[in-house]
């Protein structure tokens, strides 16, 4: 029986902000909170999508240049369309490849987007996605206790 609760960690350590995903994951596994498995990745493969099925809350972790200080919340629509690469697939795609292999999705899928700027490989984390990293810690703390919470009652 999988875990209530995945949280896909995508990030490379080993470029500046693009850390903050696998960061976020090495605190939440230290949380070590029960009905919670963490994954970490480069990026989503088509593979993951054999990972959501049974979940109730499926968090996807990641850097992003788009999204506003210090992160934002998104909620992806699968994208259905056949892919012509079955490498860094974006969420939504991730979504639509489980449905074209039978899989049901979970009901709620969630993208903790955190803001960074230096992708540099060889950078460190910058003092701004240091400071975005710790806002969005506390969010995915709340949000994954929030659904193990929901479970219990």
């Amino acid at each position: 029986m999988p875990a209530p609760v995945l949280v896909l960690a995508i990030g490379n350590p080993s470029r500046g902000d693009d850390a903050l995903g696998p960061l976020l994951a090495a605190r939440l596994e230290d949380a070590a909170l029960p009905g919670v498995e963490v994954l970490v990745d480069f990026q989503l493969q088509i593979e993951h999508a054999l990972d959501l099925e049974g979940r109730d809350r499926v968090i996807i972790v990641d850097a992003s240049r788009e999204a506003p200080p210090p992160f934002e919340w998104q909620r992806p629509a699968a994208d259905a369309r056949t892919l012509h690469t079955t490498h860094a697939l974006s969420p939504a795609a991730l979504l639509g490849t489980a449905m074209r292999v039978g899989r049901a999705l979970p009901p709620d899928v969630r993208v903790l987007a955190v803001r960074g700027d230096a992708f540099e490989l060889g950078a460190p984390l910058s003092d701004a996605a240091s400071r975005h990293l710790d806002a969005a810690w506390r969010a995915l703390d709340a949000a994954c206790r929030e659904t193990l919470g929901g479970l219990a009652a």
